[in-house]
């Protein structure tokens, strides 16, 4: 049974651009931070570790791609591995469930990912974002049907989409339907061109879905631009450009967003305000049509190699 009510948060912070060990620090800063406030949940942003590949936009892929990319993959992670069996001693240690985006790392192949981590150090996933947008498309692979589904945690039913992933109706109902009550939204942050969207987007999940909806961003540091122009800074991005938010299911925010400063946005999530919401409009419930409508979803993981022995059954 759900409690009655959960103290979560969105984490908007910068990395320790394309330093894993250092950003992993900051990340294990704010796990004690947000204890330390009695929180039972935390989102972090998009590919927070150990950064967001920026240079994908600003960078002519031809000329300066391979070199920010090699780095990327050097820094990102295999999981499991050494940095989230770390988070998920962070996560037992301080009594607090976990969305994480990393650069996940399989072979020479990254993926944008998220980990979801309960609050006694179990690694309940590791979901891939299904589809990169445009120019991510340069730097990750795919996700699929098997990154579509919710976890139990200690709360409640938790869900997780990344960026441009909330543009799909599809990507959005299958993970709905499946009595989600909380749901994490990642995205990169240092794009304030987009905030617009993401009010839009997380807004309408949350009354689409009659969930709560975290929102969480990164922010663009000077040092992260210098860093990108190789000292001399550049005129595409700007620093700052936060947006990490709580929504209610009636679509209201309970917090921020925080635009300007790195640090915790937290509330506490009445699941009562559910209730209310679905008794409106429930659309996975009796506003559903089956019937007229029906979506399917292919949970299985897809894998380029199958082996037959060509053995008899």
């Amino acid at each position: 049974m759900s409690p009655l009510s959960v103290k979560a948060a969105a984490v908007q912070m910068a990395p320790q651009f394309l330093d894993t060990r250092r950003t992993l620090e900051k990340i294990f800063r704010y796990i004690e931070d947000g204890a330390d406030q009695g929180l039972e949940l935390l989102v972090f942003p998009e590919t927070i570790l150990p950064g967001y590949p920026y240079w994908a936009m600003t960078h002519d892929p031809m000329l300066n791609l391979g070199q920010f990319n090699l780095r990327l993959h050097a820094e990102s992670i295999v999981v499991p591995g050494p940095e989230s069996k770390s988070l998920c001693a962070a996560a037992k240690k301080h009594h607090c469930n976990l969305v994480v985006g990393i650069n996940e790392k399989e072979g020479g192949t990254l993926y944008n990912s998220q980990l979801i981590i309960s609050n006694d150090g179990e690694l309940l996933g590791c979901r891939r974002k299904l589809v990169p947008t445009s120019h991510e498309r340069m730097v990750w692979g795919r996700g699929d049907g098997s990154d579509l589904k919710v976890y139990q945690t200690s709360f409640g039913v938790l869900g997780a989409l990344i960026c441009y992933e909330h543009s799909n109706p599809l990507f959005r109902y299958s993970v709905q339907a499946q009595g989600e009550q909380v749901h994490a939204a990642n995205w990169p942050g240092g794009l304030p061109f987009i905030d617009h969207i993401m009010d839009a987007a997380i807004r309408h999940y949350a009354f689409e879905s009659g969930t709560f909806v975290i929102s969480a961003t990164s922010i663009l540091t000077q040092e992260i631009l210098d860093e990108l122009a190789g000292g001399s800074g550049t005129s595409i991005l700007t620093p700052g450009g936060g947006y990490s938010a709580i929504v209610s299911p009636n679509g209201k925010y309970l917090a921020g967003p925080e635009t300007d400063r790195e640090g915790i946005v937290s509330a506490t999530l009445d699941f009562d305000e559910i209730v209310s919401a679905k008794i409106v409009v429930d659309g996975q419930g009796h506003y559903a049509r089956p019937d007229v409508v029906q979506l399917r979803l292919d949970s299985s993981k897809q894998r380029p190699l199958v082996i037959e022995d060509g053995k008899d059954a």
